[in-house]
């Protein structure tokens, strides 16, 4: 079985978030925005070595 990822995300948060705005959240929500986040993570760092940097900055996402 796959490990899975540690949250990237704070549920609770997105919850309330999604709530305040009157609509409801499935439960492979959470999953896919934590998947999401790591992919943006992973290009922002790929886009910072690429010009030769070691710090990920705002302009790299």
């Amino acid at each position: 079985m796959a490990k899975k990822a540690e949250p990237m995300v704070v549920g609770s948060k997105v919850r309330a978030a999604i709530r305040a705005k009157g609509a409801m959240m499935s439960g492979e929500l959470l999953d896919a925005l934590n998947a999401k986040v790591a992919c943006i993570i992973a290009e922002a760092i790929a886009r910072a070595k690429a010009n030769k940097r070691s710090t990920v900055r705002p302009q790299d996402l």
